[in-house]
C-alpha cells in the first residue's frame, strides 16, 4: 500500500479492484428507475475480500474513535450495512444491532434487532448512499426506538445533490469513508478512465436524470 495514499483514496482503488465499483461513461448501465447511469457499486463484494473488508473496518473504527467517541451502539441497515456493523462493533467492544427497511410482519415486529435504549447514541453503518432515502429511513428508526443517531456512517457516496439535501432536511449526520469524487481521480491515476471521461462523469453528479439523454 502506497503511504501517499489517503483512507479514502486506498478504499477507492480497493473498491475498483475487486469490481465491487465499475466505471462505464461511454456504456451507462440502466439503475431500476431507468436513470442511466456511468457508475455502478456493490460493496457487498468488500465481504469476500479479507484485506479490504478489513481496511474498511479499521477505517470505521478509527473515525467513530476520533469523531464520535461517546458511540454507545452500532447499527448496521438490513442487509449490506449488517457484517460491517458487526466487525467494527466487535472491534470496538460494542452492543450492536441491527435495522430492518420496515417492521417485520410477525413475532413481536421489529424493525430493529438487537436493543437499542431510550437515550443511546448509535452509529449507524451503511455501504452505500445514493439517494439517502433508506438510510434516512434507519436513522428515523433509532429516533423512534428512543435512540439518538450521531451519525449515518458509508463505505462510499456517489455525492448526489438530492441525498445531501434529504440528509440536511431530515437533520441526520452523514459522513462517508470514500466518495465519488475521489473515485474519479484514483480512476484517473491508474488510468481506468481517459482524461475524456471525466467531465461526463461529472455531469452525470451534477444531473443524473439528463445524462445520457440525446439533446
Amino acid at each position: 500500500m502506497s503511504p501517499l495514499l489517503n483512507k479514502s483514496e486506498q478504499i477507492a482503488r480497493y473498491l475498483l479492484k475487486i469490481g465491487a465499483v465499475a466505471l462505464r461513461p461511454q456504456d451507462p448501465f440502466t439503475w431500476t428507475s431507468g436513470i442511466k447511469s456511468p457508475i455502478y457499486c456493490d460493496n457487498r463484494l468488500t465481504l469476500s475480500f479479507p484485506e479490504v473488508r478489513g481496511y474498511i473496518a479499521d477505517a470505521f473504527v478509527e473515525t467513530i474513535a476520533s469523531t464520535y467517541p461517546d458511540a454507545e451502539v452500532i447499527a448496521g441497515t438490513a442487509t449490506a450495512g449488517i457484517p460491517h456493523a458487526a466487525w467494527v462493533a466487535d472491534k470496538l467492544n460494542l452492543p450492536m444491532a441491527y435495522i430492518r427497511d420496515k417492521a417485520k410482519g410477525h413475532g413481536k415486529q421489529n424493525q430493529i434487532e438487537g436493543l437499542i435504549n431510550p437515550g443511546q447514541k448509535v452509529v449507524v453503518i451503511e455501504d452505500l448512499i445514493s439517494t439517502g432515502g433508506s438510510s434516512i429511513k434507519a436513522a428515523q428508526a433509532v429516533q423512534e426506538a428512543g435512540g439518538i443517531p450521531l451519525v449515518v456512517l458509508a463505505i462510499f457516496s456517489y455525492e448526489l445533490d438530492r441525498a445531501t439535501e434529504a440528509f440536511a432536511a431530515a437533520g441526520v449526520p452523514l459522513q462517508t469513508l470514500s466518495n465519488y469524487t475521489t473515485l474519479i481521480d484514483v480512476a484517473l491515476a491508474q488510468g481506468t478512465i481517459a482524461d475524456t471521461d471525466v467531465e461526463l462523469l461529472q455531469s452525470w453528479r451534477k444531473d443524473p436524470a439528463s445524462f445520457g439523454v440525446q439533446k
